[in-house]
């Protein structure tokens, strides 16, 4: 009997910590997207229209390496 009561004790927390890591992966994305409408709304209102070829961080990604072609290395 001890041991049905403790898997349903178990279960129950698996339970509450999965609902809590929900709630911050909603809370992050709502962040993100608060985040990402406002730096839309700037470039906006500044007359920026999207990436140039000049400056800014076009093509560079998630970092802030420029983007160029690489050579296959030799053996």
């Amino acid at each position: 009997m001890y041991e049905y009561e403790i898997q349903h004790l178990r279960s129950a927390e698996l339970i509450r910590q999965a609902d809590r890591e929900r709630l911050a992966r909603e809370a992050l994305r709502g962040r993100r997207t608060a985040r990402r409408e406002a730096a839309g709304r700037t470039a906006a209102r500044e007359g920026d229209t999207g990436r140039s070829d000049t400056g800014g961080t076009g093509g560079t990604g998630h970092t802030r390496r420029p983007w160029r072609l690489r050579s296959a290395r030799t053996a």
